[in-house]
């Protein structure tokens, strides 16, 4: 297939990510977050001819940026089954793994797909559209409670409680489906001058809800943790702060909840060390000419070898 409309997606950090795997020419290598397939084309561009790449994607709009290559490889999946489909390939060890974790401008751009409050649109917010409840189903169905949880751990929105207590008599009147409802609902209770930062962090914790995404994100670096070979790289973007705590914790601990431990002689265990102490963020021009990427984050860390 011939290259992708840089469109669909335009890559965040695309050097500084790529560059930060330190590609092996035959090396294999696994792209969780394939979406236009920027960050993919950049690590296939330096692999060699007996290298290897693996990229998923549970979007079904993702395949239509599927890459022409015999050492390319697309998997069609969430990438919380990064262990089980390496093992249904034959692949025991990685050289490195990248994920660029935000949401690709395709779907804030598409009408149709409910992830962004300038279109009144169903509210759906699924990655993978052919399973799973839609955001809908969740402020129809949820309890109050429940939706003020979600609200605030991972919206952090202050006024998580009193969100979940209009939609909730809202709902009484009249279903919410769509984004024009939603804000019907709870447009009132933001100030004008933050509604729409307000409004952004509402549709981050409905989506990250939707789509499981601190779980997944969990799974997925645990399975990294044990897929990469001493000397691999972990390379991840990351564009708030529960999921870059999260990313964080385990390359420095090993595990999401950044419980550290320590062997006999005092030392930290852990599997990784970091290869930027601080993370990189996008430069000036980058981030002028893709507002995208202003929030973006990221951080690298190598597999190291334990010895005995």
């Amino acid at each position: 297939m011939a290259d992708n409309k840089e469109t669909y997606h335009v890559p965040v950090l695309l050097k500084e990510s790529v560059d930060g795997l330190d590609i092996k020419p035959n090396g294999i290598y696994v792209d969780v977050t394939f979406g236009g397939g920027g960050h993919s084309k950049e690590i296939l561009r330096r692999l060699g001819k007996n290298g290897k790449l693996y990229s998923f994607d549970q979007d079904a709009d993702a395949e239509r940026n599927i890459i022409g290559d015999e050492r390319f490889t697309f998997v069609r999946s969430n990438f919380r089954y990064l262990k089980n489909w390496m093992r249904y390939y034959g692949v025991e060890q990685i050289d490195g793994l990248l994920g660029d974790l935000g949401v690709s401008s395709h779907h804030f751009d598409d009408e149709t797909r409910g992830f962004s409050f300038r279109f009144d649109a169903p509210l759906d917010m699924r990655m993978n559209k052919r399973a799973g409840a839609t955001a809908a189903d969740i402020l129809n169905k949820y309890e109050e409670e429940q939706l003020a949880d979600i609200f605030y751990l991972y919206g952090e929105l202050k006024t998580a409680r009193k969100i979940a207590a209009c939609i909730v008599k809202a709902r009484t009147v009249k279903s919410i489906e769509t984004t024009q409802d939603m804000l019907n609902a709870v447009g009132h209770l933001f100030q004008r001058e933050r509604e729409k930062k307000e409004m952004a962090k509402l549709f981050q914790a409905l989506r990250i809800e939707v789509n499981h995404e601190m779980e997944a994100l969990k799974e997925m670096l645990l399975a990294a943790t044990e897929l990469i070979k001493p000397g691999g790289r972990l390379s991840v973007i990351t564009y708030h702060s529960l999921e870059d705590r999260i990313v964080k914790n385990v390359m420095k601990a090993g595990n999401a909840e950044g419980k550290i431990s320590q062997d006999f002689f005092g030392r930290i265990d852990t599997p990784f060390k970091a290869v930027n102490h601080k993370v990189i963020v996008p430069d000036m021009n980058e981030q002028q000419q893709n507002p995208r990427s202003r929030s973006a984050k990221l951080r690298i860390a190598e597999k190291i070898l334990h010895t005995t």
